[in-house]
């Protein structure tokens, strides 16, 4: 009986260790490089001839309202961060723009795009719907009562990143 119970022992035991063993499993770890944004400028905001103390409108959907195009990754969201000129300059002298209008369309055309509030420096956030985006910008200029005759011009950049999501 003695050897019974010590077998029995010998058995828990070694059932017990079996038990103890721990387990394992392993998952893929995978990223996947999207293509980079491109980002071009494909017309000026162009507000042909002002007269003095005649504020001049350029509607974002006008044919000389500023224009980029982007490209990205479908579906993602890109930040947008413009910097838009307060003035523009010939020389020394300078015209204010006081007003801009963007607005973004996945398709290259201004019927039905989408109003963006931009601020200066700060990001708004948009998405690559069909993998481009279509940016319009229309504004106002407010040449002063006197103000100098002459070729004024400024820069409107736009950067675009992806914000990740």
């Amino acid at each position: 009986m003695a050897s019974i119970r010590h077998l029995t022992a010998l058995i828990v035991l070694v059932g017990a260790a079996g038990a103890a063993q721990g387990q394992s499993a392993s998952i893929a770890a995978t990223a996947t490089v999207v293509t980079p944004i491109t980002v071009t400028g494909t017309a000026p905001l162009a507000f042909g001839n002002v007269f003095q103390g005649v504020n001049r409108t350029i509607a974002f959907s006008d044919a000389t309202s500023g224009r980029f195009s982007l490209t990205g990754y479908l579906g993602s969201q890109v930040a947008l961060t413009f910097t838009l000129p307060t003035t523009l300059a010939s020389g020394a002298n300078t015209m204010p723009i006081n007003t801009y209008d963007v607005r973004v369309n996945g398709t290259n055309v201004t019927a039905g795009a989408t109003a963006l509030t931009v601020i200066s420096g700060t990001p708004v956030n948009s998405n690559f719907v069909a993998g481009n985006l279509f940016v319009f910008v229309g504004g106002r200029v407010v040449p002063a009562a006197a103000q100098a005759a002459g070729a004024y011009t400024g820069s409107i950049v736009l950067a675009a990143a992806y914000t990740g999501l």
